[in-house]
Order: structure tokens, then C-alpha cells, then sequence
């Protein structure tokens, strides 16, 4: 408990004693724990069987326009991730730019020629735990723009040819694959997603050929 202090100050040619209150003590707070290591990371993830029963792509309403400025999180991405800046017409309408699709090594001048992938795709999510969310968190994590790895623009073919496959099934060219698993564990742990057994194994099996790095996304929402 806080004591007051006691002064005097003078009235009328008299000392009367005052309170004052004794400044706050100094909160102390602990230091943020680190991210994990990579291979720790993916030994951490909770491992369960997947289901898609009931998965609907539009139980993820994605591609609003978050912060009303007109751009919706898909035309956001393509604006940051741009090498060169698209111009951005009426209704956010982008025109010319150019980007690097980094699962292909290829560079692309036409967004049309461009997804924006959800790291974790949105079937694989609803398996591995947001069948649980509420169509809040859901859109939440449709559109989150908080970090770059989440939401990536990359060739159509290369995102068609991942579609919904977790990294048991599919991974980008190998230059990039260290790149890529730990951006996918991040995103896990960030939204407390569970892997299943195939995908610890390749997981596993990746990290064991990567720098053993601190994950890139802060700790779990």
C-alpha cells in the first residue's frame, strides 16, 4: 500500500501539514518469450485426425475490404507484395506492377495472372480446427493483412496445383522449401490449428534439412 508523504506549507503565516501521494511503484513486466526454434515448433503442435465434414469455402467470407479504403484484402496484398506498384484506378482497380511468385521462382507482370493464396488453405484450417471458430474468426482469418506470410500472392498454376494440400502432398520448389514450413508451422501455431500424423512426418522431415530459426509469427491469438 501506497503511503502519502507529509510536507508543510504556509498559510497565513503558518506551517499546516499537506498529503501528498507517493508516486506509483514501477511496474515490472517479464520479457515476451521468444519464438521457438523450428524444429521445436513443429514437435509442439498438437497432432489429431483431420476431418472436412461440413466444410463450405464460403464459411470463410473473405476478400472484404477491412479498413474501408476501398481495397479488399486481396487487392491489399497484391498492392504491398508488388516489385513494382500496380497504379490503382476507381474501386481499386489495379493496373500494370510486377511481382515475384516465390513457390515458382517466377516473375509476373499481370495480377490477373495471380492468386492470393491462404498459406494454410481455408479446407485445411476447417480440418485442423476451425470447423470450431465462429464465422467472426473465421473471416478474421480469411483476410488477415497483421503479417505478410499469411496471405501470399503467387502464379495461378502454382496455386492450383497446391490447392488444398497440406506438405505431405505438396511443396514448392525446393530453393524455397525451408522458407515455406516455416511460415506454414507459424501460421499453425498463431491460430492453434493441429497437424495430423502425415503432415508431423513431412514436417519433421523438412525442419531436420532447415536452419533450426525462430518462427516469424508472435505466439498463439
Amino acid at each position: 500500500m501506497l503511503l502519502p508523504l507529509r510536507c508543510a506549507a504556509l498559510v497565513a503565516g503558518s506551517l499546516i501539514p499537506i498529503a501528498v501521494a507517493a508516486p506509483p511503484a514501477t511496474a515490472h513486466r517479464a520479457p515476451a518469450a521468444p519464438p521457438p526454434l523450428l524444429r521445436q515448433a513443429v514437435a509442439d503442435l498438437p497432432v489429431t485426425a483431420e476431418g472436412r465434414t461440413g466444410y463450405k469455402r464460403t464459411s470463410f467470407r473473405h476478400w472484404v475490404d477491412g479498413d474501408g479504403d476501398g481495397c479488399s484484402a486481396r487487392n491489399e496484398v497484391l498492392i504491398a507484395e508488388a516489385i513494382d506498384k500496380p497504379a490503382q484506378g476507381a474501386q481499386c482497380k489495379l493496373s500494370g506492377g510486377i511481382w515475384y511468385s516465390y513457390y515458382d521462382d517466377t516473375i509476373v507482370d499481370n495480377a490477373s495472372k495471380l492468386d492470393v493464396d491462404h498459406m494454410v488453405p481455408l479446407a485445411e484450417a476447417w480440418d485442423s480446427g476451425a470447423s470450431a471458430w465462429d464465422a467472426k474468426k473465421r473471416q478474421d482469418y480469411a483476410n488477415y493483412l497483421d503479417h505478410p506470410e499469411h496471405l501470399v500472392a503467387v502464379t495461378a498454376r502454382s496455386n492450383r496445383q497446391k490447392a488444398d494440400k497440406d506438405p505431405a502432398d505438396w511443396l514448392p520448389i525446393a530453393a524455397v522449401r525451408c522458407r515455406y514450413i516455416g511460415e506454414w508451422i507459424a501460421i499453425k501455431r498463431h491460430w492453434g490449428l493441429a497437424i495430423d500424423e502425415r503432415e508431423k512426418t513431412a514436417l519433421t522431415e523438412q525442419a531436420a534439412a532447415c536452419p533450426n530459426a525462430p518462427l516469424a509469427l508472435p505466439p498463439a491469438r
